[in-house]
């Protein structure tokens, strides 16, 4: 007997009749059909259903009451807004796109840009003027191309000034004339040295740097890694399995510049780092009330993720077989690199060196305008697809919430003005981590504090992103 999701839905918005075919719309009847679509993705399964009038079951009564409500929204963006629930204090990550296919090219690291990743910051006594800090610039794209490298400094693009009101318009342009900057220690100063860069498709591999350390009678992995992309799962794979062939006794992830990715991916790291811990929970997932009870009568399997051993391809994984981890995480780090951090706390000792992370422990999925919102069968009159928060993610003892971020054990914030060599083992966190898994010594030389205000720049719509995987809701379709 099938036991389908929509058997969920249906309860609730797909109940709804028929419009008739004698009404006549304000808003086109595309535009009514997408909206309808965004309006009963968002009724089956975002996070805050409840607490947004808008979106109750009893809302309408009939499929032409929903038609006369929708009306009222000139476009697909302006309904979904209406809906998400205090978007300035409590979901900031809920989003609309137009196109889903640049969607799902973005999900596997490839988008436009001009490969340099940057960092936000006031300038020394300014409540509105910024400059940009380059953390990191991608291998064979423009910024590589003309010699930008980490560390670099700027406030000034196509001769305007950076500030927090016009930033993101500078940084969002086809073309970049960056004016470089320098310190003398205690502020900025031009340089009048400029480079153009000219924005292109680049694939982001998120393996950024791996290498093998000595630190006291230890041998060190150590892996910069950039974002949770499941298209890079094999190769990540094969990084643990060269530390397993290098016989390493001690580990360093560096999620420092990681603002999250796929929760399978996740669950994949976590299960390299350990194994000795396949087939318990990783993961438990909160979905809004009616929703999480109803997932618990049909698909209670799918209210947690496991440590595993292999993926769903087939790969084996290779297992470290940790007892602790050394994480280096920072503002900069958001979503699956917290839930990856909490979510092993129950199993692994785990040393957190860096600043507060970004505080976001939710996850989304892609819903798309479909039977199931899945991808399969989707309407192909448009593009559009939603990527609601749909549920949070906690570990084994139900820890989530941290709206603050995770707060470290030890406590050292990046100099914007003396960022090192990532890899380096002169590099501030680097060597910190090193010293303390070959001393256990906690002090460091570095700033303890943010002496300057950052911004967590959102450099495209999955900073700060944990997301399921779309196959998630046709799964749920399939016969059992």
């Amino acid at each position: 007997m099938k036991r389908l999701l929509y058997t969920f839905i249906g309860l609730l918005s797909l109940t709804l009749i028929q419009c008739q075919k004698e009404e006549t719309y304000q808003i086109d009847t595309q535009t009514l059909e997408i909206n309808d679509f965004v309006w009963k993705a968002m009724n089956a399964l975002y996070l805050w259903k409840d607490n947004v009038p808008d979106l109750s079951d009893n809302k309408f009564n009939n499929q032409s009451e929903l038609n006369k409500y929708l009306q009222n929204f000139n476009n697909p963006e302006e309904l979904f807004e209406h809906l998400i629930y205090k978007r300035n204090d409590v979901d900031h990550w809920s989003w609309i796109v137009d196109d889903y296919v640049a969607l799902m090219q973005m999900f596997q690291g490839v988008r436009k840009t001009t490969g340099m990743h940057i960092g936000l910051v006031y300038e020394p006594g300014s409540t509105t003027n910024i400059f940009a800090y380059v953390k990191y610039v991608l291998p064979d794209s423009p910024a590589s191309h003309n010699g930008v490298q980490r560390g670099d400094l700027f406030r000034n693009i196509n001769g305007q000034q950076l500030t927090v009101d016009n930033y993101q318009d500078l940084l969002n342009q086809e073309q970049l004339e960056i004016e470089w900057a320098s310190w003398d220690g205690s502020q900025l100063v031009d340089t009048g040295n400029t480079t153009l860069l000219n924005k292109s498709v680049v694939s982001e591999n998120p393996i950024y740097e791996y290498d093998v350390y000595t630190a006291g009678s230890h041998k060190v992995g150590y892996l910069v890694y950039t974002g949770f992309m499941s298209n890079y799962d094999s190769r990540l794979n094969a990084v643990f399995n060269y530390f397993k062939s290098q016989n390493i006794d001690k580990l360093i992830i560096d999620l420092r510049y990681n603002p999250g990715g796929s929760v399978q991916t996740m669950t994949y790291l976590a299960s390299m780092i350990t194994g000795q811990f396949t087939g318990q929970t990783f993961i438990k997932y909160h979905w809004h009330p009616a929703m999480q009870q109803w997932m618990q009568e049909n698909y209670p399997e799918y209210l947690t993720r496991k440590f595993t051993d292999q993926m769903e391809n087939g790969e084996n994984l290779a297992h470290l077989n940790m007892n602790e981890v050394v994480f280096i995480a920072t503002k900069n780090s958001a979503s699956a690199s917290e839930s990856l951090i909490n979510c092993l706390r129950p199993y692994v000792n785990i040393t957190h060196i860096g600043t507060p992370t970004h505080g976001k422990y939710t996850a989304s999925i892609t819903m798309y305008d479909s039977r199931d919102f899945s991808e399969y069968n989707v309407n192909k009159t448009h593009k559009w697809a939603i990527q609601p928060i749909v549920l949070k993610v906690g570990n084994a003892n139900d820890e989530s919430d941290f709206v603050n971020g995770l707060t470290p054990d030890i406590q050292q914030a990046e100099d914007y003005f003396n960022l090192g060599i990532l890899g380096d083992e002169n590099e501030a966190l680097l060597q910190t981590a090193l010293n303390y898994i070959s001393s256990g010594n906690t002090n460091h030389t570095g700033r303890s504090l943010q002496n300057f205000n950052e911004i967590f720049y959102k450099e495209h719509p999955l900073s700060d992103e944990m997301y399921l995987e779309p196959e998630l809701l046709k799964r749920i379709y399939q016969d059992k």
